[in-house]
Formats: structure tokens, sequence, C-alpha cells
């Protein structure tokens, strides 16, 4: 938001310089990103009056002047402008000046062999238009000048500044003139000076169908203003299309420029369509009646202002005039219905979009404009209409004007909305202000009441503190006790209230949940696997089509919550394929989001990688040029995490899982419960991504492992003397079913041998005709060990022998010979 200073002073008494009152505001919440001083562009710019215009010896189309900027000597100055002639002032721009509108530093020169002494300036030159036929002529800006020699920033405006404001979403009444008025006003307790509205012009309710519908329950308002007979040979006041050139807004004409105006001063967008217009897109005479709103069709054609054609979708809100676009609701309007110099009627559309569809429809045709961006952050109800009898009135104060009537549909206006302000709650969060010598003071009832009414809030006593009526231009953002509160800090400054930080103030530390999760990162990087971050907001996706849509997503890649990690691993190791990368370990600890009930969303923090080929430098030892590991090897790489985590993990067969291969895949289980998976991607999978058939993924739930890894048996160290007393080891062959786990005979195999077994280990696997169909042998070794004595033959064999018959009764399994 561009804020004239001259422009706020006519709306507020300002005392302070722009410096300071830049940091008042910056301080308050509305930073200022630059301080713009026009009268630069003017610095050295001086009224002169062309006394003597001769043609140039040498050049057809040059004029030598005799220009008198009040020395004693007239300079002599060369100009190409066809609209130079003797007996006018000028703007003189002398020796030495700098115009930074077209980065030029005035000098000596000649120009076909005459000296020139200085430059005769045009509007552009002066950075006050894009274009300009010819130089400034100044009796066509004032009727009175100043003395020859004298500054032109007067005449021009320019001895102005400009803050260039950073306005928030939450405070749309930043977005109009008025608005930081009583900003400014609140904060330097300074008197308001806003426009009085004389003229009551007549408003009738209407009730159309097209308007009577779910758009009008949603945004609240829709009214249009006939106004007849206005002559347009008036042009726009020089003091209104210089405050919109300063704004930031070309001027257009009379009429579309009052209704740029009051949108600047008051906050409220408003549009005006040429009724004869209409009338011939209609095909008759235009009534209230038949304007409407409706969604726009699936490529449907609209033609703007701008001159350009858009497709418009589904998204599009439209105004329409006999269910014919003649605007998209809050942002362009059409090119078919425009204001131009010679209308002489026109509906003046003033009403409430909602933010969501106003935003919907900029999104969807690329374009965002000075309209649209107030309708997104929100615009009070109440001023609505007054807003299009202040342009009415604007309009009467220039030309005249005819017949007008109002015509609404919809809350004409709102009931201010209560809070309740307890004192206690003020002090409670605030605190006391800086102490007075040696007594606490808290801040006044007097202080209280002052800030919040200088915001413009209406206090009732209560027995508590104040029932506080909110006015309609912070409907928005006061809505809790708490924003009163905030407000009531932020004007009267935070740096005022005492600090309370802990005496002595000690450095902070990481709880043993945040030790944990970096030593899993940690862990992770040490065995070579590299940590990427993806991002949280997704496409649409093909793997998982339960995703959360966001009601509001900036573009369709990030349109909706991702619901698992690998997918975004899947593309990420694509890309580096592509880019001749072959060997990839990457993992991400990161969160993902799943429907809760019917309304709610469940979110959880997951570890997921992807291993694909071998981390090896060299080449010349292997093979074959692109090795993969296989799937121990690469279960051993996360093995090691858990190991050195002190995490016991057990897998089990998974063959459910659609994108993993139902033979080489497993669902990881700790402490008896399912974290997760590990596993082979499916080989369609594969052949989607155009990637290695054996490549791992995995995904676990990572808050189960970090209060797995946390418990105090496994976080606390303890320490153990090492037996040395020799082990002995005895090997058992088992014949099993072909799809027994390992896994679970070795859990037997501990469970019944715990006393004195201390190792047990799978050495040897063996297949064959002479074992059977759908059985395997598999050789275990097993070592004992006591920590005090030195076992004997007679000490293992009970045991050895009882482990035996558990493994035959458990898994009917029976003992290789």
């Amino acid at each position: 938001m561009r804020v004239s200073i001259s422009w706020l002073k006519d709306l507020v008494q300002v005392a302070q310089t722009v410096d300071e009152l830049s940091e008042s505001l910056s301080m308050a919440g509305f930073e200022v990103e630059a301080i713009e001083d026009l009268s630069l562009s003017a610095k050295g710019v001086v009224v002169g009056f062309v006394e003597s215009r001769e043609a140039h010896p040498d050049a057809d189309k040059l004029s030598v002047c005799k220009v008198n900027v009040g020395d004693t000597e007239a300079l002599q100055i060369v100009c190409g402008a066809k609209n130079v002639r003797e007996g006018i002032h000028v703007p003189v721009a002398v020796v030495g000046t700098s115009l930074p509108a077209v980065n030029i530093k005035i000098k000596e020169s000649e120009l076909r062999g005459v000296r020139s002494s200085g430059m005769i300036c045009s509007l552009s030159e002066l950075g006050l238009s894009d274009s300009s036929e010819g130089i400034a002529i100044l009796e066509d800006h004032s009727n009175e000048l100043p003395g020859l020699g004298a500054s032109v920033s007067e005449i021009f405006g320019l001895n102005d500044q400009i803050l260039d404001l950073a306005i928030t979403a939450n405070r749309p009444d930043g977005m109009s003139m008025m608005g930081i008025a009583r900003e400014v006003g609140a904060l330097t307790n300074s008197k308001l000076n806003f426009p009085t509205q004389n003229n009551i012009i007549e408003c009738c309710e209407f009730k159309a169908d097209s308007l009577t519908s779910s758009f009008i329950k949603e945004s609240g308002l829709y009214a249009a203003t006939n106004i007849k007979d206005i002559n347009t040979s008036c042009k726009t006041p020089l003091t209104i299309s210089r405050r919109l050139l300063r704004s930031g807004i070309k001027s257009v004409n009379l009429i579309v420029d009052i209704c740029n105006y009051v949108m600047l001063e008051q906050g409220q967008p408003l549009h005006a369509f040429d009724a004869l217009a209409l009338e011939k897109i209609a095909g008759k005479t235009v009534s209230a009646n038949d304007f409407g709103q409706r969604k726009a069709y699936k490529g449907e054609e609209f033609i703007g202002l701008d001159g350009k054609s858009y497709a418009l979708d589904t998204d599009s809100h439209l105004v329409t005039c006999c269910d014919v676009p003649v605007a998209i609701a809050g942002v362009l309007g059409s090119q078919d219905s425009a204001v131009t110099s010679k209308t002489s009627e026109i509906w003046l559309e003033s009403a409430i979009f909602t933010s969501e569809s106003v935003r919907k429809s900029s999104r969807a045709v690329g374009l965002r404009t000075e309209s649209s961006s107030r309708f997104e952050k929100g615009i009070p109800l109440n001023q609505t209409i007054s807003s299009a009898h202040r342009a009415v009135e604007l309009l009467k104060g220039i030309t005249t004007v005819g017949d007008t009537k109002t015509w609404f549909n919809g809350i004409k206006y709102l009931d201010q909305p209560k809070v309740i302000l307890r004192r206690s709650a003020i002090h409670n969060l605030l605190g006391p202000l800086e102490n007075i010598g040696s007594v606490v003071h808290y801040i006044g009832d007097k202080e209280i009441r002052q800030v919040l009414e200088s915001l413009g809030c209406v206090l009732i006593d209560n027995e508590k503190g104040w029932v506080v009526s909110i006015p309609p231009f912070r409907d928005k953002d006061l809505t809790r006790e708490v924003d009163l509160i905030e407000e009531i800090a932020r004007l009267i400054g935070y740096d005022k209230f005492k600090s309370d930080l802990p005496n002595p103030i000690k450095p902070g530390g990481l709880s043993v949940t945040q030790l944990a999760e970096r030593m899993f990162r940690r862990k992770l990087c040490a065995i070579g696997v590299q940590e990427i971050t993806t991002l949280s907001l997704v496409g649409e996706g093909s793997l998982n089509e339960n995703r959360i849509g966001v009601s509001n997503p900036l573009l369709a890649e990030t349109s909706f919550l991702r619901t698992n990690l690998y997918e975004e691993h899947l593309k990420i190791v694509k890309r580096n394929l592509d880019s001749g990368q072959t060997s990839n370990w990457i993992y991400e600890i990161g969160k993902i989001y799943s429907p809760k009930d019917t309304i709610g969303v469940e979110e959880k923090q997951v570890l997921g990688g992807l291993i694909s080929g071998k981390r090896r430098m060299e080449k010349w030892s292997q093979q074959d040029k692109n090795p993969s590991l296989n799937y121990y090897e690469a279960r051993g790489i996360l093995q090691e995490v858990f190991l050195s985590m002190k995490l016991q993990v057990t897998d089990k067969l998974l063959s459910t899982n659609s994108i993993l291969h139902p033979g080489r895949s497993a669902s990881i289980k700790l402490e008896g419960r399912d974290v997760g998976f590990f596993g082979q991607i499916h080989p369609n999978l594969s052949r989607n991504y155009d990637m290695p058939t054996i490549s791992y993924i995995f995904e676990l739930d990572f808050s189960s492992l970090l209060v797995a890894a946390t418990r105090t048996n496994n976080w606390v160290t303890t320490y153990k003397d090492f037996s040395i007393m020799p082990a002995m080891e005895r090997d058992i062959s088992i014949i099993l079913d072909i799809d027994c786990p390992s896994m679970d005979v070795y859990s037997v195999i501990k469970k019944a041998g715990k006393s004195l077994l201390e190792k047990v280990e799978l050495i040897d696997t063996y297949e064959g005709k002479e074992l059977g169909t759908g059985k395997c042998s598999k050789t275990f070794r097993l070592t004992y060990r006591d920590k005090k004595l030195t076992l004997t033959e007679k000490d293992i064999y009970p045991l050895h022998e009882k482990i035996i018959n558990s493994v035959i009764k458990t898994f009917n399994a029976v003992i290789r010979t």
C-alpha cells in the first residue's frame, strides 16, 4: 500500500516527521518497506519563461530558445519539442540537475553546433507520465505560477513523500487511506478529519432470482447504483489524478478515476458499467433485477478490460447481466461493458464478494488486481453502500449528474460484534509497566479506554472490565479478548512493559527425545544414507487416492497433503538416475497425513527412505557395471541403525502391500507392534518409474522408534563384566517347511536356552529333492557360556536337548542327521 503523506495529512493531524511516522508505523505492525521522496525527481527543475524561439540553423526539428529562469541573463536551450513557443512558462532543468525518471544528468552541450545550457522538461522526464508528447506547459497545470527560478515541485504536487507499507493479511483496513489515518490517529492521539457525506441517495431493496442464491448468502450484499446524465466533458481534477498516480494507479477517465479514488480512500472496490453498453448486451433496457452472479462454465470465454481473452473454469465467479458475463467478480470487468470518456449513464457496482471466491477467480485467470487484493483480505459490509454514495458525491462536486438511485440485495448493515474484556486478563497477560521507584504500576483503566476508543471501539463498563463494541472496519481481526489485549500492548508499545525473564538465565538443553532423534540422523548418515527433505504439499498422486485436499491451494502440484514419503523419494531417485547417479541411499524424517473420522486429520511422523545400488567409488573390482544389493544386505543397513540404538526388532513376511515385491518384503515389528515395512519395490512400480527393479524402500513409525529408544533400560548405559570363561558351540540342522521364517526359529531357540545360551546364528540353508517337496534345511550355530564356570558336556546336554525338542514341537520339524 502506497501512502501519500500529503493526502494523509488531509485525513489526520500529523505532527511527526516522515522518519518518525515511519518508525511508529513499523513498530505498530505496518512495516515501511521504502520511503520515496517525490521532490527528488524535480530537484533543480525551476520555472522558466520562453522569451524567444528561433529555428535551429542546421536542424529542421530543433528550436533555439532563450529562457529566463530569474537570472540576469537568459539561458540558451536547444529543444526538440513541437509545442515549444514564445511566451509560455516551462519547467527547466538547469545544468547540474539529475533527472532520476530518465537517468540523465544535465550538462553544458552542443547540438549541431549550437550551445545548450539546460533542458526544457516533459512530464515523462519528471516521472509524472509514462510518455508525453512535447514539453510541459505550466499554464496548463496551474492558474497561479510562482516566480521565475522557483521550484516546480509545488505546481506538480511533487513536494510529497510516499510510504510503501507492507499490509499483513489480518489487517484489511490498512488497504485504505482512511484505515492508515485511523492507525496514525491511534498511535499519535491525533484528531481525524474524514470527509463527510451530505448526499442522501434513495435506496431500494430488490430481489433478483439470480442474486438470491448461495452467493448472496455467503457474501452478504450486492448493490447497484444507477447514475444518469453524467457530463463527462470535465476532466479528472489534478488532485485526484496525482493522488492516483502516487498510489500506482494510472488516470483513465473521470468515472473510472473516481471509482479508483474511492477504493484507495475508503478501501471498498467499486466498478462502473456503461448503461448503454449493458443494453446492447442484454438487448433491452437494463434494471437492477437483470444483474446476477454465477459460476463460469468450463471453457467459457471472457474478454477483459485489458483486451485479453481469458478461458474460464468453474472456479471463476462471475457477475452477469441477463446471464451474460460482465465481470469476473472482484477481479476484472469486461471490455464490452467498459466505461469510456463518452459514457453518460452508468451502473455503479458496490458489493461484498467472499475472500475465497475472489482468490479462486484471481488464481483461475492468473490475474491479481488492486480490487482483488482488497477482497482477498476482507471488506467491511457496513461501508459498501456508503462508498458508492461517496463516489456519487465526488462526481457531483466535479460535474453535473442527473437522477441517482441505489438498489441493494442482501444485508445492508451488520450489528457491531461485542467482546467481553476483563481487566484481570489484561494484567495477567501483559504484566506490569516498568517500575516507578519501588511501586509496581499496571496499565490503568483510563489508558485502556483511550487506546481502544482511538481504534473506534465503544466501551461499556461492567464489574470485571468492559463490554467492547468492535467497529465494522476491524471486525475481521478483533474477534476475541486476546485480540483486544494485543491491540493495547501494540499501541502503548511492547517496550513499555516490564520484561519477565528467568533470573539467572540458564542455557537450554535438548530433551531425551530430541537427543534420540539426533542420534538416529547421525547413525543413518554414518552408514552412508543421505538425508533429504520434501514438501508436505503434493499433487493428486496415483499410488494413494485417499489424500486430503487443501481448500485453498496455490498450485495444482501442491493441492493435497501427502499420505506417504516413498512417492516423492521415487521421483527423486528417478531424477538422479536420469542424471547418471546410479547409487541412491536416501532417508527422510517427515510427517504424513490421513483422514480421521469424517472431518479430522491425523498427523504421523515417519522415517522413510529408499536404497538403490551399491555405494562404491571404484568399478574395477566389480564384475557388472551396476551392481545391486541383495535383500539381506539392504535390510542389514537398517539393522545396523536398530542395533546401535538398542532396538530389538523382528521381521514378518509381508505379502499384502501392493507397492512391494510379495516375496521380498517384511513388516517390521518393535516390542510386538507393527511399526512399518521394508522391502523391494514391486516390478510394476519400478517399470512405471523406469528404475532398477532391485531397489528397496522402507517407512517406519518414527514416534514409536523414539519411544522405544528412550526407555530407561535402553537409554541409560549399563556396564557389565565380560565373562572370561570359554564358550562351547553346537550346531543344529533342522528340516522345516520352506516358508518358515528363520526369525521364528531363532526366537524359539533363544527362549528355550536363555539360561546359558549366549548367541544364535544361522550359518547354512539347503534345499534338495531328498528333503521332500516344500522342505528346506537350516543350520543354526548355538554358543553356550557361563559367567563363572567352565562348561562341560554334562552341563549343556540337557539344555541342548530342550532346545531341540522345543523346535521339533513348535514347527513340526525333523532333526537332520
